[in-house]
């Protein structure tokens, strides 16, 4: 059994806690006994600021952009010390889609993102609850909704069409906003696209553990896009 599947509080305290019953200081306390090192508790007492993370985030990606990736090669230092503890800056919603890596399009290295992929960067119950641990508890100080050019989810949810298996139920999450369906020319995906980013950074701040951070400033919820052909991340909204 992991460390995290053995702490005794589910998803429907976490959100009760988060709420305000025992606080998100405590509760986070509580979830991450035994989950950080030392080592790693000592360096997070000089803690980036949400506006540092973000600015840390899109460092990386220029470095990307412009071929200068410093992050290619892990160290075996690096190895063992984040098999001791984890404590990621930054916090991830991306898409599943295989040509969107948030290591490499951010060049960051291990232990450095806290990341959720699901085709659509939807925020499902699942993800959310993810996405609070990985704030809450583990101390990532931005979370990013990394949406997509020519997003395959995006566009089913503009054609509406009938699809088999559970493929649907990703698809009734996503939000096109004013697009209207049917409409086949890549300006209105793109449209689409940037839409369904900010519904689902929307979505992320009704969480009443993370709608918590933000207040406390301690979290940043932005959306963003990634361009295939550039590499580029720019932000939504």
């Amino acid at each position: 059994m992991s460390k995290l599947s053995s702490v005794p509080i589910n998803r429907r305290h976490l959100l009760q806690y988060g709420g305000g019953f025992i606080g998100t200081s405590l509760l986070a306390t509580v979830l991450g006994k035994n989950l950080v090192s030392p080592a790693v508790a000592e360096a997070k007492v000089i803690a980036l600021t949400p506006d540092q993370a973000l600015e840390k985030l899109m460092g990386g990606n220029d470095r990307f952009v412009n071929q200068k990736r410093t992050q290619c090669n892990p160290t075996q230092e690096r190895l063992l010390e984040v098999a001791e503890g984890q404590a990621p800056f930054a916090a991830i919603l991306g898409c599943a889609d295989s040509r969107v890596p948030a290591e490499i399009v951010f060049d960051q290295g291990l232990g450095d993102l806290f990341v959720c992929r699901v085709a659509g960067n939807i925020a499902t119950t699942e993800e959310i609850g993810s996405l609070e641990f990985g704030t809450l508890v583990l101390g990532a100080k931005i979370l990013m909704v990394v949406g997509h050019e020519s997003c395959g989810a995006v566009k089913a949810a503009i054609q509406g069409d009938p699809l088999p298996g559970q493929i649907g139920s990703l698809i009734k999450n996503i939000s096109i906003g004013s697009v209207a369906p049917r409409s086949q020319d890549a300006a209105s995906l793109d449209k689409a696209v940037k839409a369904n980013v900010t519904y689902q950074v929307e979505t992320l701040k009704k969480s009443p553990i993370l709608s918590d951070l933000i207040a406390q400033q301690k979290l940043k919820i932005v959306g963003a896009y990634y361009d295939l052909n550039t590499g580029k991340v720019s932000l939504v909204g």
